[in-house]
């Protein structure tokens, strides 16, 4: 058996990801172990299972937005809180126990209840259109927040004083208040009343005592829960650990005993920030990035050969050739999140230098930044690099008429100004079902930071369009589906290479679609086949 650990928290804490569906996702829920139990899923080749650690009352509808709903998975929560119930249940507010008086009103977002003209409460819904939460109010002031299992009953509640949080219980499906979270230092008590937990074994359930009832913190109940059901694993089964802050605490105790794979992705746990981790890296079974950059990365901060270390790409490539060379206008995807400022300048001032000289392209600032304003706060920035490189900001924001008055004041004047066209624009890409679909419309992407981003990559070779970055990776092959440019002066002249030519983009095409070959569903698994085939050794 396969077992992952996934790193699938909020903030550090304990929580799952799930969120009203009314509000802006700021997150990607997208990592490493998504894809490789994905993979897993689909192909049938060897039987997994999730280990889950946090607080997921929504969980099967986060496998049900990965499109793994029937993944096999533990949840230490269950286990705490004593739950047997598997799959959701369809239940409506109106069930709950309600005033007699109460007053509903809907909003397009959420439903509020109104008690005698007074807000009584208000309920919030998740993407299924489900309730996840049922905020409680007095004079105004949240007092209380159930929180609702998928599954159809409170999983915690959370109390509050003037507004502020207290502490959380973690009930039972029946109701019983298993264990209170105190807000100010975290410190756990457990009912003592209900002092037991369930340990799972298959499909047989046996129960256990805490040991205490009283922890410093809610990782500690987390640990003691869990330790009790990994000794029940017995065998030569792998553990999975993706490298996270919150999942150290596994790593240590499996690392040595257990064959352990050490997943890394991205900047999610860095050796520099977190000496300790380099002993894991020695001890592990195997060491999984997410690709050759961040193994040049650890090997490099690990100052030793790694022999045990592989890349396999959380994303595969799949063939789409997108419709960008259907448009008209030929936009140019341009990532600028954690560029530096002075890179940004220079960047900023070559497409706009290139733009007079073809007009049909067209600058798509890409971001991953969730923020409500941050488009007009990008477009802003660019238009007074370009204002004073000497350009027209007007090809980034274009005038504003504040009134009729100052529209006839200024009729005359504008008559002789030429009309200068919009060619900056932002693409605001959080999750990478948006990010996919802005792809299909991009011709060309010039990355200029260090490390380019790697799902954008995955995406240029699978939509076959060529790439501008400033290091040769393994996605992209200088000279052949793109370009190496370390000078900015240089990327007209590139971007003219590509876009002046059907030929040459016809050509790079084709080399995006050879390397695109490299990362297919069964070259990752090939690469896992490895890793298997050295931890039996």
């Amino acid at each position: 058996m396969l077992y992952f650990i996934p790193a699938w928290y909020q903030e550090n804490k304990w929580k799952e990801l799930e969120q009203s569906w009314h509000t802006r996702r700021m997150h990607t829920e997208f990592d490493d172990t998504v894809k490789q139990v994905q993979m897993f899923h689909r192909s049938g080749l060897r039987d997994f299972r999730i280990l889950l650690l946090s607080h997921t009352p929504n969980f099967r509808h986060f496998l049900h937005r990965q499109g793994v709903l029937h993944a096999s998975y533990w949840s230490c929560f269950d286990a705490i809180q004593e739950v047997r119930k598997k799959k959701p249940v369809v239940f409506s507010f109106h069930n709950l126990s309600w005033p007699k008086d109460i007053e509903f009103v809907y909003t397009p977002f959420v439903v509020i209840a109104y008690l005698h003209n007074e807000k009584y409460a208000q309920i919030e819904f998740g993407e299924a259109g489900n309730p996840i939460e049922v905020a409680m109010y007095e004079n105004g002031l949240i007092s209380r927040k159930n929180i609702y299992d998928d599954r159809g009953f409170v999983s915690a509640m959370e109390v509050y004083r003037e507004g502020q949080i207290l502490y959380t219980d973690y009930l039972t499906e029946t109701g019983v208040a298993k264990m209170r979270e105190y807000a100010d230092d975290g410190r756990v008590e457990i009912n003592p009343q209900a002092n037991t937990f369930f340990v799972f074994d298959d499909d047989e359930v046996e129960t256990a005592t805490f040991t205490s009832l009283k922890y410093d913190n809610l990782g500690e109940v987390i640990r003691e829960v869990f330790f009790t059901h990994i000794l029940r694993i017995e065998g030569d089964d792998v553990f999975c650990i993706a490298m996270d802050q919150q999942n150290i605490f596994a790593v240590n105790e499996l690392i040595g005993r257990k064959k352990c794979v050490l997943s890394f992705y991205g900047d999610r746990y860095r050796i520099k920030d977190h000496p300790e981790g380099k002993e894991f890296v020695r001890k592990a079974g195997y060491i999984i990035t997410d690709s050759e950059a961040t193994s040049r990365y650890l090997v490099r901060e690990m100052e030793e050969d790694i022999d045990n270390l592989i890349d396999i790409s959380p994303y595969d490539s799949r063939m789409d050739f997108g419709i960008s060379g259907e448009l008209t206008v030929q936009k140019i995807l341009v990532p600028v999140d954690d560029l530096p400022e002075e890179r940004m300048k220079l960047l900023m001032i070559a497409l706009a230098t290139y733009l007079p000289t073809n007009e049909n392209a067209m600058i798509h600032l890409f971001t991953r930044n969730a923020t409500y304003n941050w488009p007009e706060i990008l477009l802003d920035k660019v238009a007074e690099i370009l204002e004073e490189a000497g350009f027209d900001r007007r090809m980034v924001i274009p005038d504003e008429i504040e009134d009729d008055t100052a529209e006839n004041e200024i009729e005359l004047e504008d008559e002789d100004r030429d009309e200068v066209p919009v060619r900056f624009f932002v693409e605001q890409c959080v999750d990478e079902l948006s990010v996919s679909k802005c792809i299909r419309e991009q011709r060309i992407m010039v990355d200029m930071r260090h490390n380019p981003d790697l799902y954008l990559q995955i995406n240029c070779i699978s939509t076959a369009i060529p790439q501008i970055i400033r290091r040769e990776t393994q996605y992209m092959q200088n000279m052949y589906n793109g370009f190496v440019v370390k000078e900015f002066e240089h990327i007209p002249a590139a971007l003219d290479y590509f876009l002046g030519s059907l030929a040459n983009w016809n050509q790079a095409k084709v080399y995006s679609y050879e390397i695109a070959q490299k990362f297919t569903t069964r070259k990752l698994l090939e690469k896992w086949n490895t890793v298997r085939e050295h931890l039996e050794k």
